[in-house]
């Protein structure tokens, strides 16, 4: 099934599945888990895929690994920049490092101190600027301009969306008979990136993401069908935190049937029942989706759902937090 909406840069699931072949030697198949306290309470089959057993503890491995090694050499010399609060920045650094490729990393001061750690330890070089979209991008494009590195954006980059994509992809060739498949939701790479697997599937599956109520810009650019700004609430699932993407949008709205939201005190419920009954470590990003289901089970009931958990980058020093 093609795309139209990325204008010829990632047009079907054959981007995917090439991107799964270039990258499967240097990350994991991750496992999926089941819960039977999760699935009874829901009434459905609640199947997880773990992506925070992933390199670098997130999904974010998998893009940043599609895009350091679709690079040309002399592209590749001059090194890779970027901007994140955590998760794609330490996947970058750990992918980068693995080709010997420079790695520039602008993050915010606010960043979790674990995430600031890790990109640290995988051999990153950190810039730290103002908390805001603007100060990212200007910071980024300075550095860009000054080193001549290439841009690999978070999300909106046809590269990440395909290499975040292979999460869904080994899930629905190790689970064939889910009947929705649901990602949290922040600028929407692997969204998009699991739609187009989704949607490449003879028998049809829905997709579903899951987002704070206090930082609601993809459900209200999904109504809107115009990308909306992020409120600039802070929430727990301090990885949903970006607005969504000018790329992934338009896949999203093609393809996406439903965003729904949870309150900041179901996610960190969401969170600690998987921890505890699943013995896993899991972010609060991660816990998202299952705490959308939590609020509104409503449409699961008998059905086979599959639930993206993204990654496992907590601070245990936040255990027992109700908030930020």
């Amino acid at each position: 099934m093609q795309f139209s909406v990325l204008e010829n840069r990632l047009q079907h699931v054959a981007d995917i599945i090439e991107a799964h072949t270039r990258i499967e030697r240097w990350v994991h198949r991750t496992p999926i888990l089941t819960c039977t306290q999760i699935s009874q309470r829901l009434d459905a089959d609640i199947v997880f895929k773990c992506e925070n057993f992933q390199k670098t503890g997130a999904f974010k491995a998998r893009g940043a690994t599609n895009a350091v090694r679709s690079l040309n050499e002399s592209d590749a010399k001059r090194g890779v920049v970027t901007h994140s609060s955590g998760n794609h920045a330490a996947a970058l650094a750990w992918a980068a490092g693995l080709c010997d490729v420079p790695a520039y990393i602008v993050m915010p001061s606010n960043a979790p101190r674990v995430k600031i750690a890790a990109v640290e330890h995988y051999g990153g070089q950190i810039t730290f600027c103002e908390p805001t979209q603007s100060a990212r991008e200007s910071t980024c494009q300075r550095i860009q301009n000054e080193t001549g590195a290439t841009l690999i954006h978070p999300y909106d980059d046809p590269r990440i969306i395909a290499g975040q994509g292979t999460a869904a992809l080994e899930f629905v060739q190790d689970c064939p008979d889910l009947d929705l498949l649901m990602t949290p939701v922040g600028g929407g790479g692997l969204l998009a990136g699991t739609a187009i697997v989704a949607r490449s599937q003879e028998q049809r599956i829905r997709v579903w993401a899951g987002e704070p109520r206090v930082v609601n810009d993809a459900l209200e650019s999904l109504k809107s069908g115009v990308r909306q700004p992020t409120t600039g609430q802070r929430s727990i699932a301090d990885g949903l935190l970006t607005g969504i993407g000018a790329l992934t949008f338009p896949i999203i709205r093609e393809s996406v049937e439903e965003i729904r939201l949870a309150e900041e005190s179901t996610i960190r419920d969401a969170q600690q029942l998987i921890m505890e009954r699943m013995k896993i470590v899991v972010e609060p990003s991660a816990a998202v989706p299952l705490a959308c289901l939590m609020e509104n089970p409503q449409g699961i009931a008998g059905k086979k759902v599959g639930i993206i958990l993204s990654g496992g980058n907590f601070e245990l020093s936040n255990l027992g937090r109700s908030t930020v």
